[in-house]
């Protein structure tokens, strides 16, 4: 199996009233508990934007340098994303075409490289 990352940037969603917003959290969730009802999915999150940005970091001279706020040349700001773990990039394809189909606006998909890290059941487990 394979990992990928499912994403949109938050200036890809028009404007919608708060109804058509719950009407897509409750369609976007349906294909989320299909994903987790087929054991492909890893991780999702969402509701991301301008608003919660908590920092930006970067390293000067060998230090962390911590900035409120994103970083001022970012352009587009992560969404929400499904991490999916599929056997090939026509599977990642198709949940990402369901997802876009259910949310109405654009998703891309991104193949990792390789696994990843993560810690999936407790401290120290994998």
């Amino acid at each position: 199996m394979t990992e990928y990352l499912i994403a949109f940037n938050d200036e890809w969603v028009p404007a919608h009233t708060a109804e058509e917003l719950r009407e897509k959290r409750r369609a976007s969730r349906a294909v989320m508990a299909e994903m987790q009802t087929e054991g492909v999915l890893i991780f999702s999150n969402g509701a991301l934007d301008r608003s919660t940005a908590v920092c930006s970091v970067e390293a000067v001279d060998g230090k962390p340098v911590f900035t409120d706020g994103p970083y001022v040349e970012t352009k587009e700001h992560l969404g929400g994303f499904a991490v999916v773990d599929v056997p090939d990039d026509e599977a990642a394809r198709y949940w990402a075409g369901r997802l876009a189909t259910a949310l109405d606006w654009p998703q891309e998909v991104h193949r990792f490289r390789g696994p990843g890290e993560a810690r999936r059941n407790g401290p120290g487990e994998r």
